[in-house]
């Protein structure tokens, strides 16, 4: 078996990731909102609940953001990076 090395923690360019992923979660928002027209009552719902689901999950990454913004602001652990 061979050996694992853990990889460090390098905090320094989570802002811009989260930054990317919400990014990316809108945009999957927005084209799923222009596929409601050509799809089904049921497809509706279901697309409907998803956007739902990634609005929330987009909050999340606000605060989760909000919180690396501000340990980024006041210095972060030298030990995590």
């Amino acid at each position: 078996m061979g050996s694992y090395k853990h990889n460090q923690d390098n905090r320094l360019d989570n802002v811009e990731k989260i930054q990317d992923a919400i990014q990316n979660t809108e945009e999957n928002i927005n084209a799923a909102n222009e596929t409601l027209s050509f799809s089904s009552e049921v497809e509706k719902m279901s697309i409907k609940a998803k956007n739902d689901r990634r609005k929330k999950s987009i909050e999340g990454m606000k605060e989760e953001m909000q919180d690396e913004q501000e340990a980024r602001e006041s210095g972060y652990n030298n030990d995590n990076i």
